[in-house]
């Protein structure tokens, strides 16, 4: 749902009924995670997605309905269900539902805790034998884990939003404005840091937080307020060393954080490795920066440079996930 947040939000506001589509469950292997939404728009706009494209049309159809008539309901599609669609097509439960300041009040508390960054978990009954209490939504702040809870009598739907995990781009030029597309699109909430105030305008990073300050000092205040952690990557994409040497020396010291690179050609990265050696660091501390950054796909444009950061990264975070399941 985070993704059509600011959709929802302008149907809400609107006072009109949309319809929403929720993926509650999934049997076998799915494209999209359980949480995955869809929102129909009075106007008949789209936003959102529950389904690779197997069932699409058909939730889409669900949802209008739900929006015209009030109707909310768990409905499953699969290829047995009459449907057009292939026989490789999965299994999901989808609850839909009508949208709107009357069907869902709590929903501006909801959408200010997830613009805050901050933990909120949705409840939401999408059956029972009382069809009366079906579509009834609790707000908490606890955590909770994204998940279809089966009860006696109703199944409650648990989506527990937390922060987005967090990049920090050190370095404000065109490859840090490509580099902040790309990371929005993965989910990541960016931040812009550059000590130069003529670069860092926030008008060429839309969507990024910018920062004017010494990098190294930035990322010194932010460990120690305790804002990095497992899920944070950082990326240096200026290659001046009077930058670039004083924020990774802050950041090799720090004991957790989940991505560290650094844009620059070979031998750049090897004066780089120089200093840092300098500077105290081994050949193990040094092993955890990624430089120069991002898998080799041949990529020359900031663009390209981009998804290949991104690519790396995802290719680290996947190790690290299966490393830990098989611990």
């Amino acid at each position: 749902m985070r993704d059509i947040l600011e959709d929802m939000m302008r149907v809400w506001q609107s006072g009109r009924v949309g319809g929403l589509a929720t993926l509650v469950r999934t049997f076998g292997s799915s494209p999209l995670p359980v949480g995955s939404a869809m929102l129909v728009d009075p106007d008949g706009g789209v936003h959102g997605t529950v389904s690779d494209g197997c069932y699409e049309a058909a939730v889409l159809e669900t949802a209008r309905i739900a929006a015209a008539t009030g109707r909310r309901e768990l409905r499953r599609f699969d290829p047995t269900s009459g449907l057009e669609v292939g026989t490789d097509c999965g299994t999901i439960d989808v609850f839909v539902e009508p949208f709107s300041r009357g069907h869902f009040p709590e929903f501006p508390t909801v959408a200010q805790e997830i613009f805050a960054h901050k933990p909120v978990t949705v409840f939401t009954v999408v059956w029972h034998t009382d069809p009366e209490v079906i579509g009834q939504h609790l707000v908490t702040e606890r955590k909770h884990n994204t998940e279809l809870v089966s009860l006696p009598e109703s199944d409650i739907f648990v989506r527990s939003y937390t922060a987005p995990p967090r990049m920090i781009i050190f370095g404000a030029n065109p490859f840090a404005s490509a580099l902040t597309v790309q990371a929005r699109l993965l989910g990541y909430r960016v931040t812009v840091c550059d000590a130069r105030e003529a670069f860092a305008s926030p008008q060429s990073f839309p969507g990024a937080e910018v920062v004017v300050e010494w990098p190294h000092r930035y990322l010194n205040a932010e460990a120690a307020a305790g804002r990095i952690d497992g899920s944070t990557a950082l990326v240096l994409v200026s290659q001046d060393p009077k930058f670039e040497v004083p924020v990774l020396t802050v950041a090799l010291r720090l004991q957790d954080f989940g991505y560290l690179g650094a844009l620059g050609s070979r031998n750049a990265h090897l004066r780089r490795i120089e200093a840092l050696r300098a500077g105290g660091f081994d050949d193990m501390t040094l092993g955890r920066l990624c430089a120069p950054a991002g898998l080799d796909i041949g990529a020359h444009t900031p663009m390209e440079t981009a998804i290949a950061v991104a690519a790396e990264m995802l290719a680290l975070r996947s190790r690290a996930t299966a490393t830990m399941a098989a611990a």
